[in-house]
């Protein structure tokens, strides 16, 4: 086939650098940010937080940090931008270019940036654990094969590594030749530490540990370890007849063994010391206050950091203004000055747009569910989709999905994700469209008020919804059920 070559015009959207920019600003929520503008202050020693006492003059920290800088900077752009720097609006006395910059009022509250940090000082359950162990009289070599096991409990509580495993992991790592026998001889010690259950494999093993240490007290307790020995998976199953006709015994004694089993703990290490993992926080990022009937909304004050531009970098750029002598080297700095100064207010306008945006986004979804805002009530939650907000903030539809789905709004009800507002419609008889977040929350409410010995089944919770007024069908029912994570009938039955 041969060669050829044909002209051929092409159409394309390519998002600018400061458009991407404030696409990621946005997914971040506001526990976040600070992390994130910090991350921005190490990379730009042109962005600067401003404070009531700083000193506008470059430090010798940050002049050793320019000069290494700007040994390794590589101008960008042509020569003729190189040969003709223009540094004019850089230069220019505006006592307005810091306030132009500032993204925080003086309406903006203190009080969240004076407040006091707590910090949680706990032993973790892993050093509870070692704690134990030494109180046993272990030589060397046992003492090391403990540790490894002890090391491979997780969280909860569990032992999930094969004992084939461990055994490996003792040669391979610690140099440690053991047997599958010698292993599970120093689980089983080890499973009688406390809290009762841990190192236990599964979690009919973890109930059964804690059990036996309750064993003889009761005759429901020895019943309870046949129940669970014999019968783990009707139990899970509530075929609470078959179990009966089992091992013979009456309704009332049957009572007496789910008292038991109910009081044990399924995560024998969840509460126990800390887990060693961050703990999860929710910050909000809007405020909503009912003033007297009428809502105001406040953006999260995280959410306006008092950022500004470096004056020690204007002065930089007018010195070189005012020399008479350019040479190679200075052109060179005043270009990496340029750039880093360019992108602090590239970042700086991300940051108010990114405010901007999140405001303009609530005050919608506020004025859409006002009556929710002012009641509470779930059932007053409105239909409503990304493509309604989008409409009305002449945003994108994305644009909206991305405040959605990683913010928060506290209110006097609760905290809640944006997320939460949005629904699908369903119609009613009279052919009027209510949020399906109205038709959970009269689900839930449904079987919350069931009788526990004879739970409502999905066909007859259809029929009580159809009767308050909601085409709705059986599997719709059963779709939202597992929503709410509600299991089915037989399983929420109580005796």
């Amino acid at each position: 086939m041969a060669l050829s070559q044909a002209l051929q015009q092409k159409l394309l959207q390519k998002l600018s650098p400061q458009q991407i920019q404030l696409m990621k600003l946005l997914q971040v929520p506001t526990a976040n940010l600070e992390e994130r503008i910090k991350e921005e202050l190490e990379e730009n020693p042109a962005l600067e937080v401003a404070e009531e006492d700083h000193d506008d003059g470059l430090t010798e920290d940050s002049k050793d940090e320019f000069e290494t800088a700007e040994e390794d900077f590589e101008p960008e752009g042509t020569q003729d931008e190189y040969d003709n720097i223009d540094i004019s609006e850089y230069v220019n006395d505006h006592d307005d270019d810091v306030a132009d910059y500032r993204l925080r009022d003086e309406n903006y509250p203190d009080a969240e940036d004076k407040q006091s940090v707590t910090h949680k000082l706990e032993t973790s359950f892993y050093d509870i654990l070692l704690d134990q162990l030494g109180m046993l009289k272990l030589d060397d070599r046992t003492r090391k094969i403990a540790e490894q096991i002890v090391g491979s409990i997780d969280d909860d509580g569990y032992l999930r590594r094969e004992t084939t495993s461990i055994v490996d992991d003792l040669a391979f790592r610690q140099n440690i030749e053991s047997s599958e026998d010698e292993v599970e001889s120093i689980i089983k010690r080890i499973q009688q530490f406390d809290p009762p259950g841990v190192a236990a494999r599964n979690l009919q093993e973890c109930l059964l540990l804690q059990l036996e240490r309750k064993k003889n007290e009761t005759k429901s307790v020895e019943l309870a370890i046949s129940v669970l020995s014999e019968y783990f998976d009707e139990f899970t199953k509530k075929h609470y007849d078959k179990i009966q006709r089992g091992l013979n015994i009456t309704e009332e004694e049957f009572r007496d063994v789910i008292r038991q089993i109910i009081k044990l703990n399924p995560k024998p290490g969840g509460n126990l010391g800390g887990s060693g993992k961050g703990e999860g926080y929710v910050v909000p990022d809007f405020f909503i206050f009912n003033n007297a009937g009428i809502l105001e909304l406040t953006l999260n004050s995280r959410n306006a950091p008092d950022l500004r531009i470096s004056d020690g970098y204007r002065d930089m750029l007018k010195d070189y203004d005012r020399g008479a002598k350019k040479d190679k080297r200075q052109k060179e700095a005043v270009l990496f000055i340029k750039q880093k100064i360019d992108a602090a207010k590239w970042f700086i306008d991300a940051i108010k747009q990114r405010q901007q945006t999140l405001v303009n986004t609530m005050q919608t979804i506020m004025d859409y569910q006002h009556e929710f805002f002012i009641s509470g009530d779930e059932t007053s939650l409105k239909p409503m989709i990304l493509k309604d907000i989008a409409e009305r903030t002449g945003l994108d539809i994305s644009t909206v999905s991305r405040v959605a789905n990683s913010k928060f709004v506290q209110t006097e009800f609760g905290t809640y994700r944006l997320k939460f507002f949005f629904s699908e419609s369903l119609s009613t008889d009279s052919g009027e469209e209510v949020s399906t977040r109205e038709v959970k929350k009269i689900l839930s409410d449904l079987i919350g008020d069931e009788s526990k010995k004879k739970p409502l089944s999905d066909e007859r919770l259809t029929e009580l919804l159809q009767e308050k007024g909601y085409n709705i069908a059986r599997r719709t029912v059963a779709k939202y059920r597992e929503q709410l994570n509600i299991p089915v009938a037989r399983l929420r039955r109580e005796l």
